[in-house]
């Protein structure tokens, strides 16, 4: 069977992992086809001060287009980092061009721990809603959740129950995506989760692990390309997301496991050997 091919358009950190450096060799490792669209290249991640920047929404149109020229067409699109408006409409207009009938996914990355990152406004977060209405399937954390809908983020951020969670996923859902993965789960102690939720069936499942104490850059896009490539080569979103979820926490155990461990982001490599095996071993 030939291998399917997606596209993924997010930016280049030239050290640090995330981004386009961990959704290129995570969905080429699932056996996917992998084309890029830079939108920006970052020295490093934006962890590191000082890092340097440089805007490449000038060459998306141009890409795009020469694409159109050459026929060339794609079995999923992902978006990642965008950061600005116009790179906004531009993938708008790249769904439209290339993404008819095929799978679309949109992690709004913008914000976490109840604040925006920096250089995000309330108004971007609200053109971001937007942007995910076109979606099959949105990733959002609970801060970027609450952002796009205008509300007030919980606080602390991990101050709600059960039923605030399933309410917000109902709101979520007005959006217009068809599937959400709700990221950041923390209402079952010392348990940290991951909920799935179909909008058009209300179907929830839910998917929890142990809440490590630690944080990395990195980790939400590392989750974003596991759970895609898995639904693009046709794993049920129950497998994609546990699937995805366990590859993030093997790579965190891995990374604090090195006593100099350092904050460039985690150790996925070497858990893409047990990724490749559990997505052959599991069922769908």
């Amino acid at each position: 069977m030939k291998p399917k091919r997606i596209v993924t358009i997010q930016d280049i950190s030239c050290v640090g992992k995330c981004s386009l450096t961990v959704a290129l060799p995570i969905i080429s490792a699932m056996g996917v086809e992998t084309a890029i669209i830079p939108t920006a290249v970052l020295s490093t991640h934006t962890m590191f001060k000082n890092f340097t920047f440089c805007d490449l929404t000038s060459e998306i149109d141009k890409i795009t287009s020469h694409w159109k020229a050459e026929g060339i067409e794609f079995d999923g699109i992902y978006t990642g980092y965008l950061g600005s408006f116009e790179q906004l409409d531009l993938m708008k207009k790249l769904f439209a061009d290339f993404g008819n009938g095929k799978l679309v996914l949109v992690d709004p990355c913008m914000a976490d721990n109840g604040t925006l990152y920096p250089g995000f406004t309330k108004e971007f977060a609200i053109a971001m809603a937007s942007l995910c209405s076109k979606a099959d399937i949105i990733t959002p954390n609970i801060t970027e959740a609450c952002f796009m809908l205008g509300e007030k983020c919980p606080n602390p951020i991990d101050n709600y129950d059960e039923n605030y969670i399933f309410g917000l996923l109902e709101r979520l859902s007005a959006l217009g995506a068809k599937k959400i993965i709700l990221k950041g789960i923390a209402y079952k102690k010392n348990l940290c989760g991951v909920i799935g939720y179909d909008c058009q069936t209300k179907q929830r499942l839910e998917y929890f692990h142990e809440l490590l104490p630690v944080k990395f850059h990195g980790t939400g896009d590392i989750f974003a390309s596991v759970a895609f490539g898995a639904l693009v080569i046709g794993k049920s979103l129950e497998t994609a997301i546990q699937l995805a979820a366990d590859f993030t926490v093997d790579s965190i155990k891995r990374t604090i496991a090195y006593t100099n461990h350092n904050n460039y982001g985690v150790d996925f490599e070497s858990a893409i050997p047990s990724l490749i095996l559990a997505t052959s071993e599991s069922s769908d």
